[in-house]
């Protein structure tokens, strides 16, 4: 019985089925053939489950609870986190299942992408792209009925911006693309601050660019890695057009003003965030710099050492934002 067949419940007249060339007894063909069933059942949840890209959602998660911690000031109500995040994940999973089905060529000529589910013809490619809108209507539903509707429109928007800007638009075509392209990664923050207070105010939007100048970095490292995969694929990412030594040099500038724009929370902070982000920044730059004058000397480099480092900075400034707002400390205010 061939796997196909069995995994449907199918049978074969064949004295292949079973060494002795009898069927094997009721019991234990009903027994292999619900192995077979729920083996398939996970194997096409854990495709469709790949095609989202959990472990980036995870990153933009980690961003959008301090974001309503600090919108309040205080631990929001678990409902609405909860509520949030359910909408945001599933706007998260909507842009990457449609980024997939758009990006399916790229993904095949790439050995860091080789495994998502359209290149092993896991799912089909209609089915991705129906999975994909019905996630994206669905945040939108779930955002406006037990959120509110700024949030709703907020992540649509953020959608519709990584699809038909980032990826249709500059992916293919510059290699600024991450940088003007990331700026769909940094809404979560927006969101979440909208999803607390119903508007969208200044410290959101300095979240907003804590995350949109941390996105080279972290995406560089990245490229700087996967060079060869990203040249064959065709995509001008900046370690693909630009010399080690250009790619790291602007790794530092966007590092050091990623830094910076995180003190411009200082106002709305208390002393506990203000240390975490100075020593955080401090160790992040240490090891950018090093980069650099890695590159510089000639010698091997590891930039994927960097692009860990960058997500575990980002969820060291993002849960220190939480805690800060928890703990309701008094802000240090304006200085003048």
């Amino acid at each position: 019985m061939s796997l196909v067949n069995a995994a449907h419940g199918r049978s074969e007249n064949t004295s292949a089925e079973h060494p002795t060339g009898e069927r094997p007894s009721g019991p234990r063909r009903s027994s292999a053939r619900r192995s077979n069933d729920r083996r398939s059942v996970r194997q096409v949840v854990g495709a469709y489950a790949a095609l989202a890209k959990p472990r980036v959602i995870e990153l933009l998660l980690v961003t959008t609870i301090p974001a309503m911690f600090l919108a309040g000031r205080e631990i929001p109500n678990p409902w609405l986190v909860l509520a949030t995040l359910v909408g945001g994940t599933m706007a998260a999973g909507s842009a990457n299942a449609l980024n997939c089905v758009i990006d399916a060529d790229i993904d095949k000529v790439m050995n860091r992408t080789k495994k998502r589910p359209l290149v092993k013809d896991s799912v089909p490619r209609r089915n991705a792209l129906i999975f994909g809108l019905v996630l994206g209507v669905a945040s939108f539903a779930v955002l406006y009925f037990t959120v509110n509707l700024l949030s709703a429109i907020l992540a649509i928007a953020t959608i519709l911006f990584y699809i038909f800007v980032y990826t249709l638009g500059l992916k293919r075509r510059t290699s600024q693309n991450v940088v003007w392209g990331g700026a769909a990664g940094c809404m979560p923050v927006v969101i979440g601050w909208a999803a607390v207070s119903g508007t969208v105010q200044w410290p959101a939007f300095v979240m907003f660019g804590v995350i949109f100048f941390w996105t080279p970095p972290h995406t560089w490292a990245l490229g700087m890695k996967y060079r060869d995969d990203y040249e064959r694929a065709g995509v001008p990412m900046l370690p693909v057009v630009a010399t080690p030594q250009h790619v790291a040099k602007q790794i530092v500038i966007y590092s050091w003003v990623m830094v910076a724009w995180t003190l411009l929370l200082l106002p709305v902070t208390s002393w506990l965030y203000a240390t975490f982000a100075v020593l955080a920044g401090a160790w992040f730059l240490f090891y950018a710099h090093r980069l650099q004058a890695a590159v510089r000397r000639g010698e091997e480099t590891k930039p994927m050492s960097l692009f860990h480092r960058s997500n575990t900075y980002l969820m060291i400034v993002f849960v220190a934002l939480a805690v800060d707002s928890a703990i309701g400390l008094p802000t240090l205010g304006l200085p003048f």
